[in-house]
């Protein structure tokens, strides 16, 4: 959609089109708000394009094809099992372009107006909006900034020929024999599996002393079996220091445990974070938004920043940088502009790593919770003891583990690893949210045979009566 007369005032400008400001631009269309909402890119940002959805894709399609390939031990045999990459790669630029069609339908539907281009503050009641055709200038009652961030760039491994970002990883036309991947979080550990499926040999380079730092240690260590298992070689209290690439391969010196190693691979991916995009002709430090020494805006519980029409959410705020914690900012910041009462609260966001096993977490971890003065009771309940999880005919590995208050026996925190943590971590993500106590998961009926019978199973064995193992 094309914008208008230029002196149009608007009551509430968005300026990111990801999770965040679509989000946000939709909701504040339906408290009654004119919105333009501006983005120099596709609509879906980052999480649409470039990150969460196109490589669950390619993740997607890597475990459909190690199925396959070791189908044989549920009696299915398949010969001459191969990879088509650039058929993949279509497949997930299909579920791309599917998604991003939609988002736009839904600013259509909800008359949000689109601008594809730039934007730069002028005050802090104006901004111009650009590209090549126009340059129109808007007065606003309201705005909500949501510019999302972009990988960090490491100046001994520039990107740029063999040195990739996440960005350039989901692009390759054909799957390399071998990757080097510096930083083993939940975008390295999700990639470097990923490409280890098809067939790369993956060399992970991780600082901290484990892969995906901030899960739970017992979670972690299944993922590390699972990716040494397909030809993942993992180091870890490692510091990469220097690479040279030829048109050919790049090479990596690296340290670990006072010993320096070289590694040699055909790409080397990159992935130790992200920086917010509050830097550039954005304008912030101009018109006086505030700001942390790392970038990061500072906001108060809606949002707001130090100019008080004025909001941000997403990645250029505290907190991770997750798409969903993004979309739940955007319509608590929607709503605070509409005068509604809403206010962030972030015990209940999930984080879910889609590695082999996928890894979820809410709320608080065991170790969280004591830390924080609760008296806890925790326990297990193994995969490997439910029927659906043994029928699926893969690896069995994995547990829910609840936490809960030994005091009222309300659950504060869950963590699972093993086949759908992703979409098990829901239900405890509600329990936590509404103070369910433990009484509440054993006592609701789930189905069987189900994964979902782990939780209700789980929280009988913290109540100390399980059915199906031994109590300790």
């Amino acid at each position: 959609m094309v914008v208008g007369d230029a002196s149009l005032n608007i009551d509430t400008l968005v300026i990111g089109a990801g999770p965040g400001g679509y989000v946000a631009a939709i909701r504040a269309a339906q408290l009654g708000q004119s919105v333009l909402i501006v983005d120099k890119s596709t609509v879906g940002g980052v999480c649409l394009n470039r990150g969460c959805i196109p490589s669950k894709a390619l993740i997607s399609a890597a475990h459909q094809y190690e199925v396959t390939q070791h189908a044989s031990a549920i009696g299915i045999t398949a010969e001459n099992v191969k990879v088509d990459f650039k058929k993949v790669q279509e497949f997930k630029g299909g579920v791309v372009k599917k998604l991003t069609g939609g988002v736009g339908a839904l600013l259509k539907a909800n008359k949000v107006q689109v601008f594809n281009g730039e934007c730069m503050f002028i005050n802090e009641n104006e901004a111009r909006v650009f590209n090549d055709q126009e340059a129109p200038r808007y007065k606003f009652k309201n705005c909500i900034i949501a510019t999302g961030s972009r990988p960090i760039e490491l100046k001994a491994f520039p990107f740029g020929g063999r040195i990739l970002s996440s960005t350039e990883a989901l692009e390759l036309q054909d799957i390399p024999k071998s990757m080097i991947v510096i930083g083993g979080g939940y975008i390295g550990a999700e990639l470097g599996q990923m490409y280890s499926k098809f067939g790369t040999k993956v060399t992970i380079i991780e600082g901290a002393d484990m892969v995906l730092p901030g899960f739970d240690k017992d979670m972690t260590q299944l993922v590390a079996k699972n990716m040494k298992k397909s030809n993942v070689e993992i180091f870890t209290g490692a510091k990469a220091e220097s690479a040279a690439q030829t048109d050919k391969d790049v090479t990596v010196k690296f340290t670990v445990k006072g010993e320096t190693k070289e590694v040699t691979a055909e790409y080397l991916l990159v992935t130790v974070g992200r920086r917010p995009n509050t830097d550039g002709e954005l304008g912030l430090d101009m018109i006086g938004v505030k700001m942390t020494d790392r970038g990061l805006v500072e906001v108060d519980h809606q949002g707001r920043t130090s100019i008080p029409h004025i909001f941000a959410i997403g990645d250029i705020v505290a907190g991770p940088a997750l798409a969903h914690k993004a979309s739940y900012e955007g319509k608590v910041a929607a709503e605070a502009i509409a005068g509604m009462p809403s206010v962030v609260d972030y015990k209940c966001i999930p984080a879910v790593c889609f590695t082999d096993p996928e890894c979820a977490s809410v709320g608080l971890s065991e170790s969280e919770a004591k830390e924080k003065g609760h008296n806890v009771k925790a326990g297990k309940f193994p995969y490997a003891a439910n029927g659906r999880a043994l029928s699926l005919g893969g690896n069995a590995e994995g547990f829910v583990k609840i936490v809960a208050d030994a005091d009222t026996g309300v659950v504060i925190g869950s963590q699972i690893v093993g086949a759908e943590a992703s979409n098990l971590i829901a239900e405890m993500g509600l329990a936590v949210e509404m103070a369910a106590t433990l009484e509440d998961l054993a006592l609701t009926i789930h189905a069987h045979p189900t994964l979902g019978e782990i939780v209700m199973e789980a929280a009988e064995v913290v109540l100390g009566h399980p059915i199906h193992t031994v109590a300790k």
